[in-house]
């Protein structure tokens, strides 16, 4: 068994939230052991005093560097898996935007083509966030109503069927006709439910948490707005303290003083930092497509054709940076909103954290005072 040896340098811990001076042995893709020891066949890789921690995890997604996972052929998946690595996200819920069954179908296929590979030196896909067709017409932001659906439990075993064993996260509008049994039957097959593109009263809200629904999905955004006497989706999205509330940290879909506002709210344990980044993310301003949807990027802005927001051209790097901006938080206390947090939020507990038995996805900072990506390794691989 093959070995390597970080030394010499800060590894952050999660439990703790601050860094020690550790060696981090890793062998497979895989993390086998912290400790002050190093063995004397590893191959050893000397952080000469920089700090290390976890690869960081996006779990919604629809796409960057000119792909989008509707349409990425097996190729294209690649490309993406790179893409993302190359910022520092080394693990990625590939999020389907609405579109026909057929062609979900179809994008499952090319996403499970070339899904995990820890000796490829790109980013794992853990799993799928369809967020996508359960929709409440009137909170439907940029997808088309011409491919919303009502829960559907046949849909819902087609989609499942294709992509198990992984893990599997639906956006969903639980006050749509169907919604009670699709919650259940969701959760019987292992996957996780978050509310949104709803128009849910908070009381609608409070009984899918109860049936299992576990998150909301980008907090604010395409939910029932904030009123004192019926607070509906957004105020149970910051008040109920066991559901996790995802937050699309670009200064554009939320005001910073609103992702102020969501991190004074929540347990520190529920808030996710989301990109819903496009295809556009790391690309230049233009036109581009989502599920055969024009928008258009401008200034780093996603709008479509009718003038809504769709999306971001975030990378979870940068949204980490803005939290810590925004909230005045330093990187100790940003790491878990953008590793544990989201690897808890869909069940993925095999990633997040720069722990034994854990895969061994770091990335290398100069100093939390400089907080930029020196180099990012993906099971123990550091990447081109």
């Amino acid at each position: 068994m093959k070995q390597t040896a970080f030394i010499n340098g800060y590894v952050f811990n999660s439990d703790t939230e601050a860094f020690e001076k550790k060696n981090v042995i890793c062998a497979d893709g895989f993390i086998t052991d912290i400790t002050s020891d190093v063995p004397s066949d590893a191959t050893v890789v000397d952080l000469n005093g920089k700090y290390l921690i976890p690869g960081l995890i996006d779990v919604h997604t629809h796409g960057i560097a000119g792909y989008d996972f509707n349409v990425a052929d097996a190729d294209g998946v690649m490309h993406m898996r790179k893409a993302y690595a190359s910022k520092g996200t080394t693990s990625v819920m590939a999020t389907l935007a609405s579109d026909t069954m057929p062609r979900l179908v179809n994008s499952i296929f090319a996403i499970n083509q070339n899904r995990l590979d820890t000796k490829s030196k790109a980013a794992n896909i853990i799993g799928v966030h369809f967020e996508a067709r359960f929709f409440n017409p009137e909170k439907r932001g940029a997808h088309a109503l011409h491919l919303l659906a009502l829960p559907n439990i046949e849909e819902l075993n087609t989609l499942a069927q294709a992509m198990l064993p992984a893990p599997l996260h639906f956006s969903m509008a639980p006050e749509m006709e169907g919604s009670d049994e699709f919650i259940k039957a969701a959760i019987a097959y292992g996957a996780t439910i978050g509310i949104g593109h709803t128009n849910a009263t908070y009381e609608e809200c409070i009984h899918a948490l109860e049936l299992g629904a576990r998150s909301f999905t980008h907090t604010f955004n395409a939910m029932t707005a904030v009123h004192h006497r019926m607070p509906g989706a957004t105020v149970c999205a910051m008040t109920a303290d066991k559901a996790y509330a995802e937050v699309i940290c670009d200064g554009q879909h939320l005001h910073p003083a609103i992702v102020k506002l969501i991190h004074r709210s929540k347990p520190r344990d529920k808030m996710v930092i989301i990109t819903d980044s496009l295809a556009a993310a790391g690309s230049p301003d233009g036109e581009y497509n989502l599920a055969g949807a024009k928008y258009f990027v401008k200034n780093g802005c996603c709008i479509n054709e009718h003038g809504t927001i769709a999306g971001s051209t975030l990378t979870l790097f940068e949204g980490m940076k803005n939290l810590m901006k925004f909230c005045k938080i330093p990187l100790n206390k940003a790491i878990k909103y953008v590793t544990v947090n989201p690897a808890s939020m869909v069940g993925a507990d095999f990633v997040g954290k720069i722990e034994k038995n854990y895969r061994a996805d770091m990335i290398v900072i100069t100093s939390p005072e400089n907080v930029s990506i020196e180099s990012v390794y993906v099971g123990g691989n550091k990447i081109d």
